[in-house]
C-alpha cells in the first residue's frame, strides 16, 4: 500500500467524518426546533383550553403528538448519525456497472445519507449492492438490484479499521483481504459486553445464508467457532432490513438455551441498527402450553442429574424418547386414545332414535377441539340433527339427558394418565418414572404435550410469530420439533452443533430434525475461527471431527498441569487468575463439570486470591466479561479470552458425555487454555 493510496484514502475519511458532522448538527438543529414547536403547541393549547371547542381540541393534541414523532424519528437519526461517527465504514469497492462509469462503494454497519448534498455517502452492509464486497474479487461481478440484475466489474477493493476519523487499518485488494483482516480481529482479546457484531468478516459462505431469503426452514450445522450463533442473528438483522414494511422485531422470537446466553448475544442486533427480539427459553414454552397445570424438572437439572449420578436407566429412557421411532409410536397410540375415548351408543331422547353412528361421525369431525369444548359441540350439533330430522324442539329436561347420556360414553383421563398409558401400551411401563417431588422428568414433556396437540388441539399462544430463531438445536429432540413445528406456521432459523451435545443421550442432528419439521433444509458451516490453531485441534484430538476446518492462527500451546493435591490444584487457578488481571485479556472462565463443583472452586478461588469471580448458575441473568465459574453446559455458546479447565482426571472426566463436556469446555477458549488435575489424567485427553 503506497503513502500516496493511503493520504488519499485518509483525507476522504476527514472529508466523510466532516460531512457527518455536518449532518449531525443540521439533525440537531431540526430537533431543537421540533422540541420548540412541541412546547409552543403545548402552552397554546393550555391557555386556549377554555376558547377551544370538542374538536378544536382533539386536532391541537394530534398536532402535538405528530410533532413529538416526527422530534423521535430525527432523535433515533441523530444517534445513528453519531454511532456512524465512531467507525464509518468498512469496506470500499469499485464497481463499473455495464455502460457506465466506475464508482467508489463504501460499505458500513449503517446507511450514511448526506442529506445537504443528497447524496449517498456509505451503504448499509445489507443493501443490495453491498453484497458485491462479500461475495467477489476483482474482476466480473453481478448483484440483485429492486429492478433486476446488475452485471458489471469490480476493479478494486479495500478494507479498513477505522477508529473516528483515523484509519488504523488498510488493506488493498492485492492480498486476500478478508483473511487478513479476519486474522487481525480474531488476535483481539474479546470485549467485555459479549458478542459483537461481524459485518466487516463476514465470508462468503456466511454471507449466503445471511442473505438466505428464499428458504422458510433453515438448519445451520456449525462446528465450535464457526460464528453460527452471529451468522443468525445477522441473518435476523438482514431480514429486517429486507422486509421492513412487512416485518418487525416484534414479529421475530427467539428460542434460547438460557438467560446468560441471552445476555450474551444482547449486543448484536442494537449495534447492528436493530431492536432486540423477544427470547423465550423451551421451558418456558412448555409452562404456556401446559397452562401450569403439570410441575417438570428443566434442562439444566435433568444434565446435572446425569452427570451427578451414573443411572443407566436414565440413559435409557432419555435415548428412547429422543428416537424417531418414540415419535411414530406417540402417533400410533394417539390414533388408539382417539378411538377409545368415545364409545357411541344408540340414544332415546323424548321417544326419538339418535344413532351411534350419527354421534361418531359428529364427534370425529370435531377432533381438533378441546375436550369439553367438543363435547358441548357435539350436543349442540346433535339437537340441531334432531331439530331437522323429527322436527322437534329439545326441552331443558331432553339437553340434561342428552349430556349425561354423551358423558357416560365418554372414556377419557388426565393428560398424565393418558401418556403414562402410552408406555404400558408400549409394553415398557419402566420407561416412565417421575422426577424428584414428583414432578415430571424433562424428557416427558414435550412427548406429553405433543399427545395433548393430537388428542385435544393446542391453540397456539405464537400466531404472530413471523420468524423463530432456535439456537443450540443439538438440545432438543424431534418430538420438541415435532411440537415447535405446529406452534409455530413461519420461517424459521435452527442452529448448532451435534458434537457439543451436553447431553448426548437425547441430542439431535440436522438429519433427524429435518425429518421431524418435513420442509427443512440444511446448510454446514465447517469452519472454525474463534480459537487458535493449537487449541483447535487440541480440542480435535478429545472429539473428532473430520469435517472442522480450522482456521491457522498461532498461538500458545494448551497445558494440562498435574498438581500434587486438590489444594495445591487450587492454587495454580489462583495463580493463573492473577496473570489475567495483569494481561491485556478481558475475559476468564474456570469451567467445571457440574454446579456443586463450580461453587466449591469459586469459594476456593475468592478465599485465595482478590480478582474478582463471579459464580454462574441456572438463575444468573447476566454477562458482563471478567472473570467467572460456571459448568460446561452454561458455558456453551459463550467464548472467552482465556479458559481453565478444573479436575481433568480420571475420575471426573471419563464417560462419553464427559467427553462432550471435555469438548465444549476446551473450544470455549480464544486465545488461551490451560486444564488442571491431580490424581491419574482423564483417559479422555490427548
Amino acid at each position: 500500500m503506497s503513502e500516496t493510496t493511503r493520504a488519499a484514502e485518509q483525507a476522504y475519511l476527514k472529508q466523510v467524518h466532516r460531512r457527518l458532522e455536518e449532518n449531525i448538527k443540521a439533525t440537531q438543529s431540526r430537533l431543537k426546533a421540533c422540541q420548540q414547536d412541541v412546547e409552543e403547541q403545548k402552552r397554546y393549547l393550555w391557555e386556549s383550553r377554555d376558547e377551544m371547542d370538542h374538536i378544536e381540541k382533539a386536532a391541537s393534541r394530534q398536532s402535538i403528538e405528530q410533532s413529538v414523532r416526527s422530534g423521535e424519528i430525527l432523535l433515533e437519526k441523530q444517534r445513528k448519525l453519531q454511532k456512524t461517527q465512531r467507525a464509518p465504514y468498512f469496506g470500499r469497492f469499485d464497481f463499473a456497472a455495464e455502460g457506465q462509469s466506475v464508482k467508489p462503494v463504501y460499505i458500513g454497519v449503517h446507511h450514511f445519507h448526506d442529506d445537504l448534498q443528497n447524496q449517498t455517502v456509505i451503504y448499509d452492509w445489507r443493501a443490495p449492492i453491498a453484497s458485491l464486497f462479500y461475495d467477489y474479487e476483482t474482476g466480473p461481478a453481478q448483484y440483485q438490484s429492486p429492478e433486476g440484475t446488475v452485471v458489471g466489474e469490480v476493479q478494486k477493493k479495500r478494507q479498513f479499521r477505522i477508529k473516528y476519523d483515523r484509519i488504523e487499518l488498510l488493506i488493498d485488494s492485492t492480498v486476500h483481504v478478508v483473511d487478513d483482516v479476519l486474522q487481525q480481529e480474531l488476535g483481539q482479546a474479546s470485549g467485555d459486553e459479549g458478542m459483537k457484531q461481524i459485518v466487516a468478516t463476514i465470508q462468503r459462505d456466511q454471507n449466503a445464508i445471511i442473505r438466505d431469503d428464499d428458504t422458510r426452514e433453515l438448519i445451520i450445522q456449525g462446528v465450535a467457532g464457526s460464528g453460527k450463533t452471529s451468522i443468525a442473528l445477522h441473518r435476523i438483522a438482514y431480514l429486517l432490513y429486507r422486509h421492513k414494511d412487512t416485518l418487525t422485531a416484534d414479529d421475530m422470537l427467539i428460542i434460547s438455551p438460557n438467560r446468560v446466553f441471552s445476555a450474551y448475544i444482547a449486543n448484536v442486533l442494537p449495534e447492528l441498527g436493530e431492536e432486540n427480539i423477544r427470547e423465550i427459553s423451551m421451558e418456558d414454552v412448555a409452562s404456556e402450553l401446559l397452562e401450569g397445570q403439570y410441575r417438570f424438572e428443566t434442562f439444566f437439572e435433568q444434565t446435572n442429574r446425569l452427570l451427578e449420578h451414573d443411572d443407566p436407566a436414565l440413559k435409557q429412557r432419555l435415548q428412547r424418547k429422543a428416537s424417531l421411532s418414540f415419535l411414530k409410536k406417540l402417533d400410533e397410540y394417539a390414533a388408539v386414545v382417539e378411538q377409545r375415548r368415545f364409545v357411541a351408543e344408540d340414544v332415546w331422547i323424548a321417544k326419538r332414535l339418535i344413532p351411534a353412528f350419527l354421534l361418531e361421525e359428529i364427534y370425529r369431525k370435531h377432533r381438533a377441539l378441546p375436550g369439553n369444548e367438543r363435547m358441548k359441540q357435539l350436543a349442540r350439533e346433535t339437537e340441531q340433527k334432531v331439530r331437522i330430522q323429527y322436527n322437534y324442539d329439545f326441552t331443558p329436561q331432553d339437553r340434561a339427558e342428552l349430556k349425561t347420556a354423551l358423558n357416560q360414553m365418554r372414556c377419557e383421563q388426565t393428560l398424565r394418565e393418558t401418556y403414562k398409558g402410552f408406555f404400558d401400551w408400549l409394553g415398557e411401563p419402566e420407561l416412565f418414572r417421575p422426577a424428584r417431588n414428583s414432578r415430571l422428568e424433562y424428557a416427558d414433556v414435550f412427548p406429553m404435550i405433543y399427545l395433548k396437540m393430537k388428542l385435544d388441539g393446542i391453540r397456539s399462544p405464537f400466531t404472530a410469530v413471523k420468524h423463530l430463531l432456535i439456537d443450540e438445536m443439538q438440545d432438543y429432540t424431534p418430538v420438541h420439533y415435532a411440537v415447535l413445528g405446529r406452534l409455530f406456521n413461519c420461517r424459521k432459523t435452527i442452529l448448532g452443533d451435534a458434537n457439543q451435545s451436553v447431553n448426548p443421550y437425547s441430542a439431535a442432528n440436522a438429519e433427524q430434525i429435518e425429518a421431524a419439521l418435513m420442509q427443512a433444509s440444511s446448510v454446514r458451516l465447517n469452519k472454525s475461527y474463534r480459537s487458535t490453531w493449537e487449541i483447535t485441534q487440541f480440542s480435535q484430538q478429545i472429539l473428532p471431527n473430520p469435517e472442522l476446518e480450522a482456521i491457522k492462527r498461532p498461538g500458545e500451546a494448551p497445558q494440562v498441569i498435574r498438581c500434587a493435591s486438590r489444594a495445591q490444584e487450587y492454587t495454580t487457578l489462583a495463580e493463573a487468575l492473577t496473570a489475567f488481571a495483569d494481561s491485556e485479556h478481558n475475559s476468564l472462565c474456570v469451567i467445571c463439570k457440574t454446579q456443586k463443583q463450580a461453587a466449591r472452586v469459586h469459594k476456593a478461588l475468592s478465599e485465595r486470591s482478590e480478582v474478582p469471580l463471579r459464580l454462574l448458575d441456572a438463575d444468573s441473568t447476566s454477562y458482563s466479561g471478567g472473570a467467572v465459574v460456571c459448568t460446561a453446559h452454561l458455558a456453551k455458546g459463550l467464548e472467552f479470552d482465556q479458559v481453565l479447565v478444573f479436575d481433568v482426571s480420571a475420575e471426573n472426566y471419563h464417560t462419553q458425555m464427559d467427553r462432550h463436556l471435555l469438548y465444549v469446555a476446551c473450544t470455549r477458549a480464544m486465545h488461551l487454555l490451560r486444564l488442571t488435575h491431580s490424581g491419574d489424567p482423564s483417559p479422555l485427553l490427548p
